[in-house]
């Protein structure tokens, strides 16, 4: 159980400096955003929940992370989270999550809403939002993605939108068939059309320096990596580095409009979204956000394979 609140916290001694509301905390891109804050020496306050996994919830306390529970279906605990908040950045989204009430409406779209309102009301001076990139099909994700924009442009609180394409420690990972210790790998679509892998390190890192960039005021960027591959480009990548022939299915286009077709719920209809926009491509050109963001170098996907523990 999580015996943290904010009114047991603040009896604590505390590192000096503005407090950074993390939401999404528990996952691998909020993990990272609370690894970097606390490498800054800023304070970080992370929003977890009761059922939130204990493993989790040690790795944020190693930074030194101040808990405090709530949900984004809970409005009045976002209230409490914000209070004496200076910037909130949030990468909460139902896409991963199997707890019982998540979806892409309580999530996604109201409880990211009502966040917004309660960072607002409590005076939050600044908001970084971890969007979605523009996706090839219209989806409830994206539909919630942009009205949480939205009222994001319109809520008085200076704000950063940040829109990453496809993470590569996500989609070029065994969960959604790139297996590289099995030398396997699920293509969706034909696999010739480019994406721009980016990894959530450099998404966390461009999330942490637009608190003090100026460049990155009222702005919106879209996120990718430092080159475009096509999915069968990446396999014969993996197949260099590795020295082994890769077992490759395909999922055909028609096979993912019809999954589209046939979603019963907005979290299939999504899902299926956005296989077809993996399918489609996704390239960003990152030259001029780089500009505005001096220092930011970003991971190629032959680096997310040596992270891996693969070399040619």
């Amino acid at each position: 159980m999580i015996h943290e609140t904010i009114a047991h916290t603040s009896q604590m001694p505390r590192k000096e400096g503005p407090m950074n509301l993390v939401v999404g905390a528990t996952g691998i891109l909020g993990t990272e955003i609370c690894r970097l804050l606390a490498e800054r020496d800023g304070e970080v306050r992370a929003l977890v929940r009761e059922t939130s996994s204990p493993d989790k919830i040690a790795r944020l306390r190693s930074f030194d992370a101040e808990l405090v529970r709530g949900d984004l279906k809970d409005a009045s605990s976002l209230k409490a989270a914000c209070r004496g908040v200076t910037a909130v950045i949030t990468t909460a989204s139902s896409t991963l999550s199997r707890q019982a009430g998540d979806s892409i409406e309580s999530v996604d779209r109201d409880g990211q809403l009502a966040l917004i309102d309660a960072a607002a009301a409590a005076s939050v001076e600044r908001f970084i939002l971890i969007s979605v990139a523009e996706l090839a099909v219209d989806s409830p994700l994206q539909a919630a993605k942009r009205s949480v924009e939205d009222r994001l442009r319109r809520s008085g609180m200076t704000f950063t939108i940040l829109q990453p394409t496809c993470f590569a420690e996500v989609w070029l990972s065994p969960a959604l068939g790139f297996d590289l210790a099995q030398a396997r790998a699920r293509i969706y679509g034909d696999g010739i059309n480019k994406t721009s892998w980016v990894s959530f390190r450099d998404v966390a890192q461009i999330a942490v320096a637009s608190l003090d960039n100026s460049e990155a005021t009222n702005a919106t960027f879209e996120l990718g990596g430092p080159e475009a591959l096509s999915p069968l480009e990446v396999v014969r990548l993996a197949e260099r580095m590795t020295g082994t022939t890769f077992e490759v299915e395909h999922v055909p286009e028609e096979t993912l409009r019809a999954q589209y077709a046939a979603a019963t719920n907005s979290l299939e209809r999504s899902f299926a979204g956005l296989l077809l926009s993996v399918a489609a491509g996704d390239v960003i050109d990152m030259h001029k956000t780089l500009a505005k963001f001096p220092g930011q170098r970003l991971r190629s996907v032959h680096e997310y394979f040596e992270g891996l523990g693969i070399r040619i």
